[in-house]
């Protein structure tokens, strides 16, 4: 999704200067070098336009679009409604990292068309695991394309995948891997839920495919 259209640094008054103090060291300077990508990655997975996020949370297309591309340094003022606006804790918009626990808490969230995920990776990267129950979704197909590429495996139950003019069954331990600028769509293949993993990112490895056809 390209915003650049969107971007009119004239309205952009209540900016300060950050200029003057990018050469000096800040702590956790690593953790806020990727919070500028983490912002543009939650933008594109909510489909919204520089104009509509700002209507939302207030703040200018400007300050908007230096913060994504880390030309602006993000401050709690900034990350807090951005927060409100994605739906997620300010920890994990931030991608700071856990003091003291080793362990992951992973929170299930509801799906808008139905059943739950749970991230379970932390940490940015070019790759993200989830972690899925799907429910029966309808006998009707509705095809979505998105840009990157994402890899299922099914835990538990019976995963049906259409993808573009392929109407596939996969059972558990049967994988498959797609572009997702391809038409697709996945369901409950027998009205059960049905248990996943994903991994969705823009590169990866390939995972070996093995589908049969829905009958």
């Amino acid at each position: 999704m390209d915003d650049a259209d969107d971007v009119d640094d004239t309205d952009d008054t209540d900016d300060t200067d950050d200029t003057d103090d990018t050469d000096k060291p800040v702590p956790y300077q690593a953790v806020l070098d990727e919070v500028a990508p983490r912002l543009r990655r939650l933008r594109d997975r909510r489909g919204l336009t520089l104009a509509a996020l700002s209507e939302v949370t207030g703040i200018s297309k400007s300050t908007l679009s230096r913060l994504e591309s880390g030309q602006r340094r993000p401050s709690l003022e900034l990350l807090l409604p951005l927060a409100g606006a994605y739906g997620v804790p300010l920890d994990e918009l931030v991608g700071a990292p856990e003091v003291g626990d080793p362990r992951v808490r992973l929170t299930p969230r509801p799906m808008p068309s139905g059943g739950t995920f749970v991230p379970l990776t932390r940490s940015p990267g070019p790759l993200q695991a989830y972690k899925m129950v799907i429910a029966d979704r309808g006998c009707e197909p509705d095809l979505r394309t998105h840009e990157g590429y994402e890899w299922l495996y099914v835990l538990d139950g019976r995963l049906r995948l259409v993808l573009a003019e392929h109407d596939l069954v996969l059972g558990p331990g049967e994988a498959a891997e797609f572009d997702t600028r391809v038409p697709h769509w996945f369901s409950s293949a027998d009205g059960r839920p049905v248990e996943l993993l994903s991994l969705f990112g823009r590169q990866g490895e390939r995972m070996h495919v093995r589908a049969k056809p829905h009958r």
